[in-house]
């Protein structure tokens, strides 16, 4: 298991923006999703829905990237988490054309995700997107539902697809987690 995002293939590729991703289970084998604020159009917004997500600081393990990501995300502090499973691997995709110069000044052609499965052993009312971080941090979603694993690969954005239905293979057996099992 690599513990750095996997390196570009030549020196003239741009390099992959370290990332994490989250899968939240509930005591139900549901996952939590929020919908990305600002998306226009209905039918954007149908695949506007994403598990949490966010970059790896420099010199901060994969780990306590996605505890911090859950927390600026979902309100979700470390103490309601247990680690169930992470990702034998980075799993990558590619940003289309249209947004590779807008996003992340072009220094990036996509992202290395190293994905981690938690089950939520708090109640439904800490999450808070409207003040995630305890108020400190910027929303980012608009809503948040609990939704089955199998079903993200639908609701995600295309070009995240091939990530998310790697991510449904792999974590399936955690939606029977059981809190104090």
């Amino acid at each position: 298991m690599s513990v750095s995002p996997p390196e570009p293939q030549d020196r003239h590729d741009a390099a992959y923006r370290p990332c994490v991703g989250i899968a939240l289970f509930n005591r139900n084998g549901l996952v939590f999703l929020g919908r990305r604020q600002g998306i226009g159009d209905s039918m954007a917004q149908a695949h506007a829905w994403q598990m949490p997500q966010g970059g790896i600081d420099e010199g901060e393990a994969p780990h306590d990237a996605a505890l911090r990501e859950l927390y600026e995300e979902t309100n979700v502090a470390a103490g309601s988490v247990i680690l169930l499973g992470q990702t034998e691997g980075w799993l990558t995709y590619d940003l289309p054309p249209e947004l590779l110069k807008r996003s992340w000044q072009g220094r990036y052609r996509g992202q290395a995700q190293k994905w981690f499965a938690f089950g939520f052993t708090g109640s439904d009312d800490e999450i808070d997107i409207d003040h995630p971080a305890g108020g400190a941090h910027k929303p980012e979603f608009d809503a948040w539902r609990w939704e089955r694993l199998a079903a993200t690969a639908s609701l995600i954005i295309p070009f995240k697809r091939s990530v998310y239905e790697i991510v449904v293979a792999e974590f399936a057996g955690h939606e029977t987690w059981r809190a104090g099992a």
